[in-house]
């Protein structure tokens, strides 16, 4: 069979939501590369004439900034060098290496200084990461066996050192890829042991095989190949290699500097705050004496942690774990930091962007899909992204994408933010000149020239508090069209097989774009036949009180879209006069995507004061199968709720805000055919049937001699509803809530508005209506065939107070009763399926004064109160499930066109109804939770 070719329509859009910045730039300028021979670039540093870069062979190369010739070779390390830190107001370079030490260099000189052993030496494993804190005077690390140490160099700690180490009598330590046999370090209990049956403790003399020539042939070629370029063959290579300088001291972490068990995993890197980077517009301590000083660890436990260091230069002093934050992406491999904010680089191309002021994640970058993160630097309020693809990608402070060039032909394993030496002619423009450093697996460091950021704003050191919260806003207002986009190009079709996997792949993108946004987000699934419903969590500021927590319900699948009566592609969001065309734009992506990113825009802004809740699922237009049973299922995860937001119809004019505050339930006749009102899903479904067990007769022929099934069918249909046009089914009004003078009062106001009768708006959506909607027959539909089946479809909307089990049942008894009086042979059955409740809103609860406050304060008037006539299922079987009050807040106008061809939203209304969102959110923020009384009563 040939496979058919995929539609264009199938085409599922990159997850991303990092739009193009109206500055997109190009590729910025190379400035110079350099080549390491045989040996990746695992770490850089860099200071105002060096540049410094690790390699896999425990070399460090000293670059000169002018020239970029190699003016020296640091030696010492014998295994990878897997971090860099350079401490300016020392001179010092500290280097941390897979050998289990750190060296300390002089970059005056490049003279080794100090040798620093951590607490349990080789059992502290890999030493990943480095911090100087120049305040403190101390030096933070991160090790293999997920400890996080530190020793103080301040004068009276290193009076207290192990100064007195002895040295080799010829002043040297060797080193290669060997294990060094000087005193200079201590014996390892593992490399430096004896054979077992010598009973003899492990010393520096042991000379066990542990260098590359005594390897099998297939290994040696791998791990010695580094070291060639640096080591001399000599007689014995276990133990000879090239002589370097000792150190002035040997050092040893005490017991008391170690915080064992830091992670439960790796601690692959660590950041201090204030930053003292170059490239950081951070506050310095010689500007701020007094700041407060924190440490930030990232691991490959998906968490990083915050640290308070102490006030004091005292060795003793430990950090204070004030808060861990769990990123839920896999490791955490880089951070970088600016301000209170935190950026944490993960496996899976992830950026978490966290504020450390309330504890909260802002946001998620999502930098290159399933690639990790290995190293991240800041140049102001730009993050540069490198990732093990080879890419880098420059990111702004509104998390624009600014620009994103393929650096490396290999994993891009390092990056340092460095200024270029000060020229006569940069001294006469008064313009610093910035370099990204970048190092890789393809053996090569290259110094790109990139620009400082383009803002005309202060730098974060002059400034209070949170900058750029305008420069936000308009970026996640951009955000939402582009993201909406990319919604509607998903055609999320639930009533039809043939797009089944793109309602998949809806649901998948939507949890990813909700995670960019800063949310927790997942799937639930709901059966093997329907759709994921897309659960996410927007946290809001963590404080001792009780935040409130709102749910918003919405519906990611949409109904079908011939190209016919369509101006533009039904599944390409178009704009054309100030309206957004495309299916699903108001029902519901465009309603879902607002609501998302006003939860995002306050988080950006950290003013999120609640929990926002959002439940999006995927066969509302199918009947919503499954909905019911995965949200009693994943209650626990969902959590606790105080209010319902639902945004799921149109106004019922053009220029005049609503609140909807009512919907009819109803008992509905829709088995077969599912075409139905917007937002009016076949929620109940009742099917009744009149039949004989003989084939279809001709009319010519049986016509006058047969019962037809036809007139049984027409009879019964006519006893439902009197000459008055009322629903005679017995007892049906009884429960209906009577009109009220202030009702009858807006209804009055409603028509002024609508240029509709009060007395049809009442009709319409506070009175119960009956319809019958068609007509089936068996055979072939022939003017001249007797049909032995007839099938007839019926809805009843139903409304205050009326019991829907109780009509539900009333309609069987009703039929089935006429029926019998009429003695007709043919045989008759009803059934009903599914039921949904009517559904009428608390106008006086703080929610509803909330919602309505919002509305008035973005429109300047106040909103007309509106009920329906449709039904959503889900909206009151969501108030009994949680015991809480829903709220309705249309977007769209009346000329909307959902579920008809050309469906549009106004783009201001999506805008300006995101506002409103922004401004509900905030006023519930501190507003009291109804207690159980209240959320209970109707």
């Amino acid at each position: 069979m040939v496979s058919q070719p995929t539609s264009p329509q199938s085409v599922i859009p990159d997850p991303s939501l990092s739009r193009r910045s109206q500055y997109e730039e190009q590729r910025p300028k190379l400035f110079h590369s350099l080549h390491q021979e045989h040996s990746s670039v695992l770490s850089l540093a860099a200071d105002a004439e060096s540049i410094y870069t690790g390699s896999q062979d425990g070399q460090i190369t000293v670059w000169d900034k002018t020239t970029f010739n190699s003016k020296a070779v640091l030696k010492g390390h014998t295994g990878s060098v897997l971090a860099l830190e350079y401490a300016p107001d020392k001179h010092w370079l500290f280097s941390a290496s897979g050998d289990s030490t750190i060296r300390v260099w002089s970059t005056r000189n490049h003279a080794p200084l100090y040798l620093l052993h951590p607490h349990l030496e080789t059992d502290s494993g890999d030493l990943f990461s480095l911090a100087w804190c120049p305040r403190l005077q101390t030096l933070y690390f991160g090790c293999q066996n997920t400890s996080l140490q530190w020793f103080s160099f301040s004068f009276p700690t290193l009076e207290r050192a192990s100064f007195g180490v002895s040295l080799p009598s010829d002043g040297s330590i060797r080193s290669g890829t060997s294990t060094p046999t000087s005193n200079s370090r201590k014996a390892h209990k593992f490399f430096d042991s004896y054979p077992q049956y010598t009973r003899r403790p492990a010393d520096l003399d042991a000379r066990n095989p542990t260098c590359a020539s005594c390897l099998p042939t297939s290994v040696s070629v791998t791990l010695s190949a580094p070291s060639r370029e640096f080591s001399t063959p000599s007689p014995d290579a276990c133990v000879q290699g090239d002589l370097v300088k000792p150190p002035l001291a040997v050092l040893q972490v005490p017991q008391e500097c170690v915080i064992f068990s830091a992670h439960y995993g790796y601690v692959y890197c660590m950041a201090l705050l204030p930053s003292n980077r170059e490239g950081s517009d951070d506050p310095s301590f010689e500007v701020m004496p007094d700041a407060v000083s924190q440490l930030v660890t990232g691991s490959g436990d998906s968490t990083v942690k915050l640290w308070q260091l102490p006030s004091g230069r005292s060795q003793d002093d430990t950090p204070q774990l004030l808060h861990t934050f769990d990123c839920g992406a896999g490791a955490v491999l880089a951070l970088a930091v600016r301000g209170d904010t935190v950026f944490a680089g993960c496996q899976d191309g992830l950026v978490k962007v966290w504020d450390l002021e309330t504890r909260t994640l802002v946001r998620t970058l999502l930098v290159v899909e399933n690639v990790d993160i290995l190293s991240m630097s800041m140049l102001h309020s730009d993050l540069y992204v490198c990732s093990a693809n080879g890419d880098i990608q420059r990111w702004s402070a509104s998390f624009d994408l600014i620009s994103s060039w393929h650096g490396h032909e290999g994993i891009i394993l390092s990056s340092v933010i460095t200024p270029l030496p000060v020229s006569d002619v940069m001294q006469r423009e008064h313009d610093e000149k910035f370099t990204l450093v970048t190092g890789g697996s393809d053996n090569m460091i290259k110094v790109w020239e990139v620009a400082l950021p383009h803002s005309n704003r202060q730098p974060l050191s002059e400034l209070s508090g949170i900058s750029g919260a305008t420069d936000i806003s308009k970026s996640i207002n951009d955000i939402l069209v582009y993201a909406l986009t990319k919604f509607v190009a998903i055609p999320s079709v639930s009533n039809s097989l043939a797009h089944k996997e793109d309602c998949r792949q809806a649901a998948i993108w939507l949890r990813k774009c909700f995670t960019q946004l800063g949310a927790e987000a997942s799937l639930l699934p709901t059966g093997e036949t329907t759709n994921p419903l897309v659960l996410a969590t927007f946290h809001g500021t963590r404080t001792s009180q009780h935040r409130p927590r709102i749910l918003f319900y919405g519906h990611y699948d949409v109904i079908s879209a011939q190209a016919k009566g369509w101006a533009s592609d039904p599944f390409t969001l178009t704009g054309r006069n100030g309206y957004l065309y495309g299916r699903g734009a108001t029902d519901n992506k465009g309603p879902i995507m607002a609501v998302a990113c006003a939860a995002a825009d306050l988080l950006a802004r950290r003013a999120l004061g609640v929990d926002l809740v959002m439940l999006i699922e995927g066969e509302e237009e199918a009947g919503s199968g499954g909905f019911v049973e995965t949200v009693k299922r994943h209650k626990d995860a969902i959590g606790p709720i105080d209010s319902i937001l639902v945004s799921n119809s149109t106004w019922i004019a053009e220029d005049t805000p609503c609140i909807t505050y009512g919907l009819r339930g109803v008992v509905h006749c829709n088995v077969e055919a599912r075409e139905h009102l917007f937002y009016d899903p076949p929620s109940c479904s009742s099917s009744l049937q009149i039949s004989n067990d003989g084939p279809d007769l001709h009319s010519g022929v049986d016509g006058g001699a047969a019962r037809e099934p036809m007139l049984d069918m027409v009879k019964l249909l006519g006893t439902l509803t009197d000459d008055a046009n009322r629903i005679a089914i017995t007892n049906f009004y009884d429960h209906v809530r009577p009109l009220t003078e202030e009702e009858r009062q807006w209804y009055k106001v409603l028509s002024g508005v609508t240029q509709t009768p009060a007395s049809l708006l009442a009709a319409r959506w506070r009175e119960p209506s009956l319809t019958i909607h068609n007509i089936e027959v068996s055979g072939p539909r022939n003017s001249t065939v007797i049909p032995s089946k007839v099938k007839a479809h019926v809805s009843l909307r139903i409304v205050p107070d009326q019991d829907l089990e109780s009509i539900a049942l009333a309609v069987q008894e009703h039929l089935r009763s006429r029926f019998q009086r009429m003695a007709s042979p043919n045989r008759m059955n009803v059934t009903i399926d599914q039921t949904a409740d009517w559904w009428l809103g608390n106008l006086d609860d703080p929610w509803f004064h909330a919602l309505e406050s919002a509305v008035k304060d973005e429109w300047g008037v106040d909103p007309l109160r509106i009920r329906e006539g449709g039904s959503i299922p889900s909206v009151p079987y969501l108030e009994k499930e949680f015991f809480c009050h829903a709220l309705h807040l249309p977007l769209g106008q009346s000329t909307d066109q959902a579920h008809l061809p050309d469906e549009r939203i106004s783009l201001s209304n999506l805008r300006r109804g995101k506002r409103v969102v922004e401004r509900f959110l905030s006023n519930v923020a501190n507003t009291p939770s109804p207690s159980p009384a209240q959320q209970h009563s109707r």
